[in-house]
């Protein structure tokens, strides 16, 4: 689920850096169980994001997301967590009503 990067130092460049950083997030937390644990591997991702707040050349930005992408897809989770009710989860569609019939088809 790969965005494209936005011009640097935009509107849409903090929405796709926001959206990479809680992508980030969001894949760390499929390898971690524990909230303890879960939480120190957050601090080193805002750490490595706010190392590179300051990068002011469009050009090493743009290597640096870059880099950013290739990374999370290499360490992305085989097989993410789901929430239950969501498409996918363990209770998707697991009691849906039964199929209305008009009345010619409820007669057999």
């Amino acid at each position: 689920m790969s965005v494209p990067p936005a011009q640097a130092f935009t509107a849409a460049h903090r929405l796709y850096v926001k959206s990479l950083y809680r992508r980030y997030l969001v894949n760390s937390l499929n390898w971690y169980i524990r909230r303890d644990l879960w939480r120190q591997k957050a601090i080193e991702i805002r750490a490595e994001f706010e190392r590179n707040r300051n990068i002011t050349d469009p050009r090493a930005l743009a290597i640096v997301l870059e880099q950013a992408e290739a990374k999370l897809a290499k360490e992305a989770h085989p097989d993410p967590y789901r929430p239950p009710l969501f498409p996918d989860g363990t209770k998707w569609e697991r009691n849906i009503p039964p199929r209305m019939f008009n009345g010619e088809e409820a007669h057999h």
